[in-house]
């Protein structure tokens, strides 16, 4: 009797995940109900074969017609399945759904680059008891081939002229030198990020000479180590340097220098995925949410939204699963500005904070990979000219990363990532020879474009919470430091979501009411 039950009415069990979910196209051999998927099949008398459900109207036939060798394969595959679902038998559902997303999450980040790990991570680390939280991470570029972090050039350093990141960057290099310590998991090889200690070198013309001495101060006052170099040392330590327009330098005497961007992504992605975070390759393509009507206390009536649900579309699917949520993340980087406009952030009237957008945006980097046999040693710290050129070594064969930021007048199309060869003969090479007289010989062997999240407000981090969207958090902006930021970051958003405020680095200044208010950030030391 009970197999007969089976097999006239198939259990709900793991079909039920799909749910509530819309469909682009039709599936053979489901139909969807409010209470699940139900149905019946039937050996077939002739060719073909039915699946028969409670509604008939939603009979489904299979594919094709059943002849010979054909018809014994087929039939026998529908045993399989069937006999999956008998006692003793593995379950093996008859359509597979673990591509899709939970249908609810306690919090749903909204990108899986390093930040968005970071501050999965994070919340895994710091919650109580262990297991409170069920995370999910929504990310539609499976490869990364697209991803801020894999096309960076890894670069860490604490010489910023902002205490906060400062901060948050001597943080992260305690992070990173003691990876293993956060990231390890169990039976899986040790990490190895590759870093390589050999500091970063600003060179400063007269100009700006007495606005890197007032940065160091506020560097060694949050216990950065750094050194300032006259020109005459600055050619006994660096003898391949000429030091002609430059007036003073700055050097990075520990925790600072490059890394592997990939290894850490990995690691991150490791490590949550084994403290239970889920994954999902897809899209957010909107949020549903309520609202309530107040007024502040100059009388200004403002709209307080939270997020209840995330519509996920499936990656190379027309199918989109809902998820019910408590807290939305933003850490979508370069498109997180979009993700934002989705929640209705900025579309209120303008010069009001419900008018006030999310400055984040699409910008293009070139990175140039070149070889010079006579160029500077093993010794070669990540050099930042005062033109805006930087480089650094990349490995032990005389091969240099480098590249330079375009004006705003030079800034090129984003919509791919084409890469503009010219830019590095007219604006990267010039003042590359000019520094190092040995990069006369260059051969540039490869290069890559990669996306900056470019804060265009002030070229700085958004952490924290939205004033008005009350369970949208951001963890973005970062404008080319956001990989090197990124363990402290993530532990910042991951505070403020579990305690309501940070603790470990007050990044009030960071909040998304500043854009409203006027007050900028202002960091001296953007490359």
């Amino acid at each position: 009797m009970l197999r007969r039950t089976l097999l006239l009415g198939l259990c709900r069990g793991p079909l039920g995940r799909g749910l509530g979910t819309h469909r682009g196209g039709s599936i053979l051999g489901k139909v969807e109900g409010r209470g699940g998927y139900r149905g019946s099949w039937m050996a077939p008398s002739s060719s073909s074969v039915t699946f028969r459900t409670q509604d008939p109207a939603h009979d489904v036939k299979t594919v094709g017609r059943l002849g010979g060798g054909d018809r014994d394969g087929k039939m026998s595959e529908i045993k399989k399945k069937i006999q999956s679902i008998l006692p003793g038998g593995d379950w093996n559902p008859l359509y597979d759904t673990s591509h899709l997303p939970p249908e609810s999450s306690d919090v749903v980040i909204v990108g899986g680059g390093v930040l968005g790990l970071s501050v999965a991570y994070w919340l895994k680390k710091l919650e109580k008891p262990r297991g409170a939280i069920r995370v999910l991470v929504v990310e539609r570029d499976h490869t990364y081939s697209r991803a801020s972090t894999v096309l960076s050039v890894g670069g860490i350093r604490q010489q910023f002229s902002v205490p906060e990141n400062v901060q948050l960057s001597l943080f992260s290099i305690d992070f990173l030198r003691n990876i293993n310590e956060y990231l390890a998991v169990a039976d899986d090889p040790p990490l190895d990020i590759q870093f390589n200690p050999s500091g970063y070198l600003l060179l400063a013309s007269e100009k700006g000479a007495a606005i890197m001495e007032n940065n160091v101060k506020v560097q060694r006052q949050e216990g950065a180590k750094v050194c300032l170099m006259s020109p005459e040392q600055l050619r006994n330590k660096f003898p391949w340097i000429n030091t002609e327009g430059v007036a003073l330098a700055s050097y990075g005497m520990e925790h600072e220098g490059w890394f592997d961007p990939w290894c850490l992504l990995q690691g991150l992605r490791r490590k949550v995925q084994s403290m239970g975070v889920l994954f999902c390759r897809g899209e957010v393509t909107r949020f549903m949410s309520s609202s309530n009507l107040m007024k502040t206390a100059s009388g200004e009536e403002v709209n307080l939204k939270r997020i209840h649900e995330v519509h996920v579309k499936i990656d190379q699917s027309l199918e989109y699963q809902p998820v019910e949520c408590a807290i939305v993340i933003n850490a979508a980087g370069a498109w997180s500005g979009q993700v934002a406009e989705l929640a209705g952030i900025g579309k209120g009237p303008p010069g009001t904070l419900q008018g006030t957008k999310l400055p984040v945006e699409l910008r293009k980097r070139y990175v140039y990979l070149w070889h010079c046999p006579q160029g500077p040693g093993l010794e070669t710290p990540f050099v930042i000219d005062p033109s805006g050129t930087y480089f650094r070594r990349e490995g032990l064969g005389h091969n240099y990363l480098g590249g330079c930021s375009p004006t705003e007048e030079e800034e090129p199309d984003p919509g791919n990532l084409e890469v503009d060869h010219d830019f590095f003969q007219d604006r990267v090479w010039p003042p590359l020879a000019q520094r190092v007289p040995a990069f006369e010989t260059l051969k540039v062997r490869s290069a890559w474009a990669g996306y900056y999240d470019y804060n265009t407000f002030d070229q700085n981090g958004v952490v924290g919470p939205h004033p008005l969207v009350i369970n949208m958090y951001f963890a973005t902006g970062f404008s080319g430091h956001g990989l090197q930021q990124a363990p402290a970051v993530g532990r910042a958003v991951a505070e403020m979501v579990l305690e309501g405020h940070f603790q470990t680095i007050n990044l009030s200044s960071f909040l998304f009411s500043r854009f409203y208010s006027g007050e900028k950030v202002q960091e001296h030391n953007i490359i």
